[in-house]
């Protein structure tokens, strides 16, 4: 699986209160949940992003609660991919969950910039800033991983298989 797109860029520690802000908790609908992904933190988000962009960002990404509306809202915004230095367990666990690819690579986030185009083979843990040229490589996840994101999250991978 490759997916592409133009980075959005974020800092260490963005917590799930950023990514979806509690006060939109009251909806389960990842259309609503969407339309509110990251508007404290950036208010042209939802204006800018397109499908198939990838957010960037530091170490810690999705650290606070365990909500899983977070990952749900940035895979309803259209984000394909979120790279990072190092995610929070219970958001990394949650993203695969619900089929939403991330991907760890401290050199990817420090480098690449907002506004980058990126391209990135989940099947070979290789990102490449297109914008730039450069190459870096993360941990692919292993092939069954790979399996539940590519079939929408753990559910429906449970619906196609069992």
């Amino acid at each position: 699986m490759v997916r592409e797109g133009k980075v959005f860029k974020y800092k260490d520690n963005v917590d799930t209160d950023v990514i979806i802000p509690a006060r939109y908790l009251n909806s389960s609908d990842p259309k609503e949940l969407a339309s509110h992904c990251m508007e404290d933190i950036d208010k042209d988000f939802t204006k800018s992003v397109k499908d198939g962009d990838i957010i960037v960002a530091g170490r810690n990404f999705g650290c606070g609660s365990s909500r899983e509306h977070a990952p749900i809202a940035i895979k309803e915004s259209g984000i394909s991919c979120v790279i990072a230095t190092s995610f929070a367990r219970i958001f990394y666990r949650n993203s695969i969950n619900i089929g939403l690819p991330i991907l760890e690579c401290e050199e990817a986030s420090r480098e690449i910039e907002a506004g980058d185009e990126v391209r990135v083979d989940f099947s070979s843990g290789t990102i490449t800033d297109i914008t730039s040229g450069k190459v870096y490589h993360a941990e692919p996840f292993p092939p069954f991983m790979q399996d539940l994101i590519n079939a929408g999250g753990l559910a429906s991978y449970m619906k196609e298989n069992y």
